[in-house]
């Protein structure tokens, strides 16, 4: 009997939404997790005794269950803050249950030996933007030059060196940590990447605050945005200089440039691929640039970067039957 496919994300993942009835299309059973749901819904046993070990996820509300030996492959999507029965927590009581929730659920899923898109140990290690162009450059991609430092007078210097130019991009999040709280504490909703002002120089002091990350501005004649399924390559060409708000972050959805289909040079589709499978991830996006030259400058990985707004853009893509089918052919072939 072939195995199931689990699924651990949240319950907003459209992705996932769309990727679920095209595994039971294909006589694959799958289990999902949302994590936004996690422990609240959701009731594990993991069991050791000398001469057995038996694990088991049951979803609550739907009385449905998995038993982990069943898994024959896992789409490790998006994360989520933890849900819990009790609504009146104390801090340091959630605090608690949110780690030991980490370690019961991580301890149980961790283990498995079977396949991974991708496994959470991959997927941490190929998420630090400064060891991404370090590992860039090393493989031969161009990358722009860059400083995370929280010395405003080494901002200066390294404006001043690159003679152009300076854009302002987050390392971690671009909705500057507003998913992470409550909505009555958000200040702000996000920072696209900015070209850093004059007026921005004149107020450096707050850089030495908190690390910041700042690159030279290059001009683009276009942008790709290069997503790997499982090795399968799906290179997007967007026109994001047509539009004035995409002009130096075209993740303003609100411009819409066109985004076609394109081929990458065989040595920048190996140098992906490379990049890709050395963190060990069986999916990945990857934004590049092309300068008006031609040449291919790397600027992030997004390891469990959305695709379904590329595929929506470029239909021939086909990027939710690509996922299906790999984790699907996978299960299948672990009996």
């Amino acid at each position: 009997m072939a195995k199931k496919v689990l699924i651990v994300t949240n319950s907003f993942d459209l992705h996932a939404d769309l990727v679920m009835p095209l595994l039971t299309a294909r006589d694959c059973a799958v289990f999902r997790i949302n994590l936004d749901a996690f422990p609240r819904d959701y009731q594990i046993c993991q069991l050791f005794t000398q001469n057995k070990m038996s694990s088991e996820i049951r979803h609550l509300p739907t009385g449905a269950s998995i038993d982990l030996a069943e898994v024959g492959a896992v789409w490790a999507r998006k994360p989520a803050d933890f849900a819990f029965a009790s609504e009146d927590l104390t801090v340091q009581e959630r605090a608690y249950a949110k780690m030991e929730t980490e370690h019961a659920l991580f301890g149980l899923l961790y283990p498995l030996d079977c396949y991974w898109m991708s496994h959470p140990v991959a997927l941490r290690g190929s998420m630090w933007k400064g060891e991404q162009l370090q590992r860039a450059r090393s493989m031969g991609f161009r990358v722009p030059a860059s400083i995370v430092t929280n010395s405003p007078e080494r901002v200066r210097a390294f404006k001043d060196s690159v003679q152009g130019d300076l854009v302002f991009k987050c390392l971690s999040s671009p909705m500057l940590g507003a998913e992470a709280v409550a909505d009555e504490d958000r200040i702000a909703t996000g920072l696209a990447t900015t070209i850093v002002t004059d007026e921005m120089m004149e107020s450096l002091d707050a850089v030495s605050e908190v690390p910041c990350h700042f690159q030279e501005y290059i001009h683009k004649q276009y942008e790709l945005r290069v997503t790997i399924i499982a090795g399968r390559i799906f290179a997007a060409k967007l026109h994001s200089q047509d539009d004035p708000r995409t002009a130096v972050d075209s993740r303003d959805m609100s411009a819409e440039i066109l985004y076609e289909a394109t081929e990458l040079p065989d040595e920048i589709k190996e140098r992906c691929l490379v990049f890709v499978q050395s963190y060990g991830l069986n999916y990945s996006a990857l934004d590049l640039i092309v300068t008006p030259e031609g040449e291919y400058v790397f600027l992030e990985n997004n390891p469990n970067g959305q695709f379904l707004y590329v595929e929506q853009l470029i239909p021939e893509f086909k990027m939710l039957d690509a996922v299906a089918d790999r984790l699907s052919e996978e299960a299948a072939c672990r009996i």
